[in-house]
C-alpha cells in the first residue's frame, strides 16, 4: 500500500521523472533486442523476452561456478527459457475499458477547450479548465504508454515465475554430469533480489513503472553478463564447435546431445576468445549517455511543453501589468504588458519542482550505481636501494622497507576510497530522500493550486495585479479593450496547441521504438 503511494506521488509531484522511465525503458528495450539480434544460439529470441520484461525487478545474475554458462549451453535449460519467457509474458496492455477512458480524457479536454473559445474570453476568464487541463495533459501520453509497453509490475507474480523456471534449472559439474542446481545449491543463474532490500537500493526494489530510472544501470550490467556470454556461445556455434570436443568445421552445427560437457568446459564455450581481445567493459554500460540524453530530452520536452502551455495561459490572462500607449493613426490602442501572477506562478512553480526532483533522483541512482561498484585498487611504489650494506642484507632491507611503504601506500589508498564511498553512499540516500520529500510535496501543490483556480481563490487583486513580477506598479483592469480580446485569444489558441503537440511528439516518438522485431528463432537439430 505504501509502495503504491510512493509511486502515486512521485509520478504526479515529477512528470519528469515519469516521462524520463517511460522513453529509457522503450530505449532498453530496443537495445537489448538489437544487441542479441546478432547471435544464432538456442533461446536468444526467450533471452530477449525475459530480459525486456524483467526491467521492472532488481535481477541479478551468477556468472561464477558455471551458473549462467549451464543455464545457456545445456540443452536440458531450454525449458527453462521458454517457460520462464511465457510465464512473465502477461500483458496489462488496452481494452475496451482502457481505450474508452483514455477517449474520454481526450474528449473532455476538447469539449473544455472549445467551451473556453465559445462561451468567449471574458466569460469566467480567470476559472476556465484551459490551463489546468493543459498543465495535467502529460498523463495521457504517459498512460498511453505504460498501457502499450505493458510493464511486468507484480512483483510476487514475477518471484514465483522465477522461482518455478529456477526449479528446474540444470548446473553442470566437475565430472560432466548434468543435475538439478537446486539439489547443490541455494544459489540461482539468474534470479531477483527483490527481498534483499537496504537503504542504497531501496528504489530499485520498488517494480512500478516510475522508478525504472532506479534500476538502469544494474539492469544494464546484468544484460551485459548475459550478452557477453551469449556472444561467445554464438560464435562457437557459428564455427560448428562442440562443447566437449575439438573445432570440427565439417561437422554439423551441434544438436541437442552435444550441449554437455564438464563445468570447465561450458563455462570456456561461454567465454570470450582472449586471442580477440575483447573491449574491456565499463562500470556503467554500453551507450547508456546517449540513452539519458535522450529520455532526458523528451521527458523535459513534454513536462515543460504541458506546463508551459499552461504557464502561457495564465501568463497572457488580465491583469499582466501597467498599461502603455502605442499611438497608431486613427487611433490609440491600449496594450497591457505581461506579468506573473499566482496562477502562472503556482504553474512554473510546479513544473520547477518536477525538474528538481528528476535531477535529484537521477543523480542519485548515478552515485548509488557507482558505489555498488567501486573497488579498492593499490599501487606500486619503486623503492631507492641503500648504501653501505652487503648484497644479501641490503635485499633483505630493501624488501622489507618496500612492504612496510607499500602496506601503508595500500592502507591511505583504501581508507581514501572507503570515505569516497561513503560520501557518494550518503549523499545518494539524502538525495533520493529529500527528491521523495519534494514530490510529495508537489504533488499536494499542483491539486492545491488546482482547487484554487477553480474555487476563484486566486481571483482577488493582489494575484489579478500580478504583484510578482511588476510589484509597485501592479494594478488590476476593470475593463478589457479590444486589443486584449485579442492577444488573450492568439495566446490560448497557441497554448492549446503547444500542449497538444507536445503529447503527440510524445506519443508518436514511444510509438516509433516500442516493438523493435525479436531476433529468429534458433533451429536446434534432434538427432
Amino acid at each position: 500500500m505504501l509502495v503504491n503511494l510512493d509511486s502515486v506521488l512521485t509520478t504526479v509531484g515529477s512528470p519528469t521523472l515519469a516521462a524520463y522511465s517511460l522513453i529509457l525503458t522503450v530505449l532498453n528495450n530496443r537495445w537489448v533486442t538489437r544487441q542479441f539480434t546478432q547471435y544464432t544460439f538456442p533461446n536468444v529470441r526467450d533471452a530477449v523476452r525475459i530480459l525486456t520484461s524483467l526491467q521492472q525487478s532488481p535481477i541479478r545474475v551468477v556468472k561464477d561456478d558455471g551458473f549462467l554458462a549451464s543455464l545457456i549451453v545445456l540443452s536440458q535449460n531450454d525449458k527453462w527459457w521458454s517457460q520462464l519467457a511465457e510465464e512473465i509474458d502477461y500483458s496489462h496492455n488496452w481494452s475496451i475499458s482502457a481505450a474508452t477512458s483514455i477517449a474520454w480524457v481526450v474528449i473532455a479536454y476538447v469539449f473544455s477547450v472549445l467551451d473556453t473559445f465559445i462561451a468567449g474570453v471574458d466569460t469566467s476568464i480567470h476559472s476556465n479548465g484551459l490551463g489546468v487541463g493543459s498543465l495535467w495533459l502529460w498523463l495521457l501520453p504517459i498512460v498511453v504508454g505504460w498501457l502499450q509497453f505493458s510493464p511486468k509490475c507484480d512483483a510476487a507474480l514475477l518471484k514465483r515465475a522465477v522461482a518455478r523456471a529456477n526449479g528446474i534449472a540444470y548446473i553442470a559439474t566437475d565430472d560432466g554430469k548434468v543435475v538439478l542446481l537446486k539439489d547443490k545449491t541455494d544459489a540461482r543463474a539468474i534470479d531477483l533480489t527483490l527481498t534483499d532490500v537496504d537503504d542504497l537500493h531501496r528504489d530499485e526494489k520498488c517494480t512500478s513503472p516510475v522508478f525504472n530510472y532506479a534500476r538502469f544501470f544494474p539492469w544494464v550490467q546484468a544484460v551485459e553478463d548475459v550478452s557477453e556470454a551469449f556472444q561467445a556461445a554464438s560464435e562457437r556455434y557459428s564455427r560448428h564447435e562442440l562443447v566437449n570436443e575439438p573445432v570440427n568445421p565439417d561437422a554439423e552445427k551441434p544438436n541437442y546431445r552435444d550441449r554437455v560437457g564438464t563445468r570447465t568446459q561450458v563455462e570456456n564455450y561461454c567465454t570470450p576468445d582472449q586471442a580477440k581481445k575483447p573491449p574491456a567493459r565499463s562500470r556503467w554500460g554500453p551507450k547508456v549517455v546517449s540513452r539519458m540524453i535522450l529520455a532526458s530530452g523528451l521527458a523535459l520536452m513534454l513536462q515543460w511543453g504541458t506546463a508551459g502551455a499552461a504557464l502561457v495561459q495564465a501568463w497572457y490572462t488580465p491583469t499582466r501589468g501597467e498599461n502603455f500607449t502605442v499611438l497608431s493613426p486613427p487611433s490609440c490602442l491600449l496594450i497591457t504588458v505581461t506579468g506573473l501572477g499566482c496562477r502562472s506562478f503556482a504553474v512554473l512553480i510546479y513544473a520547477v519542482l518536477s525538474t528538481t526532483v528528476w535531477m535529484m533522483l537521477v543523480t542519485s541512482s548515478i552515485l548509488t550505481h557507482y558505489v555498488s561498484t567501486t573497488q579498492h585498487r593499490s599501487e606500486g611504489h619503486v623503492i631507492r636501494e641503500g648504501e653501505a650494506r652487503d648484497e644479501e642484507g641490503q635485499a633483505r632491507d630493501v624488501e622489507g622497507q618496500a612492504r612496510d611503504v607499500e602496506g601503508q601506500a595500500l592502507l591511505e589508498g583504501n581508507l581514501k576510497a572507503i570515505r569516497h564511498q561513503s560520501a557518494a553512499r550518503w549523499t545518494s540516500i539524502m538525495l533520493r530522500r529529500l527528491g521523495k520529500f519534494i514530490a510529495g510535496f508537489n504533488a499536494v501543490w499542483a491539486v492545491t493550486a488546482c482547487f484554487c483556480q477553480f474555487g476563484n481563490v486566486f481571483d482577488n487583486c493582489f494575484c489579478n495585479s500580478s504583484v510578482f513580477s511588476l510589484g509597485k506598479h501592479a494594478y488590476s483592469v476593470i475593463t478589457l479593450q479590444d486589443l486584449d480580446f485579442w492577444i488573450i485569444q492568439s495566446a490560448w489558441i497557441g497554448s492549446v496547441f503547444l500542449a497538444g503537440a507536445t503529447a503527440a511528439i510524445y506519443v508518436l516518438f514511444a510509438n516509433f521504438l516500442i516493438e523493435p522485431p525479436l531476433p529468429e528463432i534458433v533451429p536446434v537439430a534432434t538427432e
